[in-house]
């Protein structure tokens, strides 16, 4: 198994990657803006190594449930525990694992076997997904949108993300810019969907992997999210910005073996990355549960009628997107080679559910804790002499020490109320379309709409004409909002 050295060695291959804000990045592993995400990616490598985690992240065999193709219910409800259980540990600010990629290449593979695209496109997906379980390098999904002004171009035809600068029996040269992703700056691949890039080969458009640290390649990434330097005041958001960005390519040139001519919207490819990230947005709610009593308790509010609804409140929240995952894991559907996929009717529900009672749930956390929240002191203040007396008067008490109660208004504040959590609202406002693609996605995979309206129409007393509403699950893929240059 990789180990966590190994993965941060990785990250000196001579990419190059500008922090906004803060410059060209020399070393990853030392810089102020990106070491402590990379610790923590470290740390998710090293777990497959800790004896007690061994039960949670690692199958019978061994080998790590990241990384496992399943092809039942038992093995979604495994790796499904596994997410869960290392999602949690950041409040589900870490949206993109080196397990998140190996959805990505598995889904790659099951969609070129589906459309049978060639011998060759399946043996090269096949191989790509075993090398990334073999050597669990950490591959990121990019939707290949163009950014903002290649969109406002005059010309129609020059508002596509990329061109093909060269083409080869070898493969392509590329140049271009694609739009926002996660985790560019850690991932070590970038998957770039080609429904919008538009490069084509013949009659076909063109999905690619480009290494982040290939020549030519700069990854752009976003300021880092503000924050105190004293991690007391910031637990979360100086641990947990996985800094989304942008990829400039510059003559790069893309191998044959990493090039799929698939013609599709990258909708078959996310079929499981949609259950992990939908596992990343259950932890941020149970996260927010599990502080929010955390909170009523050291405020003294565990019997406070009002206190204890809002609990409630939170409780339905998180157990109906739970409910959710349960159902696609336990009523999966199968691909043609077996491989066992979550329903994603059931995942569309949870993703709704929770993308529309998040902002609720943030509100709840924020009213809790109560006023203190908003004035709560450091631990350099509480360890100043001048005020260390005064402050634990006015903060200790009732089983707990000035420090303690900071130390959890202080995480409460930064899980609601920082910058690193308007991040996170903003991307999943954009990342994947919002509720209006989720609308769609429930709207193609429900099958019932003419078994209820025909069994209806059973129980009226006259003979009724069979009903067909078939064509309602006939619903184009909409990636993003059209952009339309305005008129000089």
């Amino acid at each position: 198994m990789r180990t966590g050295a190994d993965y941060r060695r990785s990250l000196r291959d001579g990419r190059r990657i500008w922090v906004m804000g803060e410059g060209l990045v020399d070393d990853m592993t030392t810089h102020p803006a990106t070491r402590a995400m990379v610790d923590e990616y470290v740390a998710w490598y090293d777990r497959h190594a800790d004896p007690a985690w061994a039960e949670t992240v690692l199958g019978d065999d061994g080998v790590p449930l990241s990384y496992l193709v399943p092809r039942s219910p038992d093995d979604l409800v495994r790796m499904g525990r596994c997410f869960s259980a290392t999602t949690f540990l950041s409040a589900g600010n870490i949206t993109h694992t080196p397990a998140y990629g190996h959805m990505i290449a598995l889904g790659l593979l099951a969609t070129v076997q589906e459309r049978n695209v060639s011998a060759r496109q399946i043996a090269d997906a096949a191989a790509y997904r075993e090398m990334i379980a073999r050597t669990e390098r950490f591959l990121t999904f990019c939707g290949g949108g163009a950014t903002i002004g290649y969109r406002m171009r005059e010309d129609p035809a020059q508002r596509a993300a990329f061109r093909v600068v060269r083409e080869s029996d070898a493969g392509l040269v590329i140049s271009g810019k694609v739009g926002m992703h996660t985790s560019p700056a850690y991932a070590e691949d970038v998957f770039i969907s080609g429904s919008q890039t538009g490069i084509e080969i013949g009659a076909h458009r063109a999905t690619f992997i480009v290494p982040v640290g290939a020549p030519g390649v700069t990854t752009l990434c976003r300021k880092i999210a503000a924050r105190d330097d004293n991690p007391f005041v910031a637990p979360l958001s100086s641990r947990y910005d996985e800094l989304d960005g942008q990829m400039w390519l510059d003559e790069v040139f893309i191998p044959r073996e990493r090039i799929f001519l698939l013609d599709i919207s990258p909708e078959p490819i996310v079929r499981w990355l949609l259950w992990h990230q939908l596992y990343c947005w259950l932890s941020k709610g149970e996260f927010t549960l599990g502080l929010a009593l955390a909170c009523a308790h050291a405020m003294g509010l565990a019997q406070h009628d009002q206190t204890i609804d809002y609990l409630i409140d939170l409780v339905i929240d998180v157990q109906t997107v739970r409910s959710c995952l349960t159902a696609a894991e336990r009523d999966p559907q199968f691909t043609a080679s077996g491989y066992c996929v979550p329903n994603h009717l059931h995942l569309a529900s949870g993703s709704i559910a929770i993308l529309k009672a998040r902002q609720r749930m943030s509100e709840i956390m924020r009213i809790v804790p109560g006023s203190s929240l908003v004035v709560a002191p450091t631990d350099r203040d509480i360890a100043s002499p001048d005020m260390a007396a005064g402050l634990e008067e006015s903060f200790g008490g009732g089983g707990y020490t000035a420090l303690q109660r900071s130390a959890l208004l202080n995480l409460a504040w930064d899980h609601v109320s920082s910058a690193l959590d308007a991040r996170e609202s903003a991307f999943e406002l954009h990342a994947n379309g919002g509720i209006p693609v989720w609308r769609g996605r429930i709207r193609r995979c429900f099958e019932r709409y003419n078994e209820l309206a025909n069994a209806v129409l059973k129980q009226t007393p006259v003979p009724m004409p069979e009903i067909d509403l078939s064509s309602l699950r006939e619903t184009a893929y909409v990636p993003r909002r059209v952009v339309t240059p305005p008129v000089r």
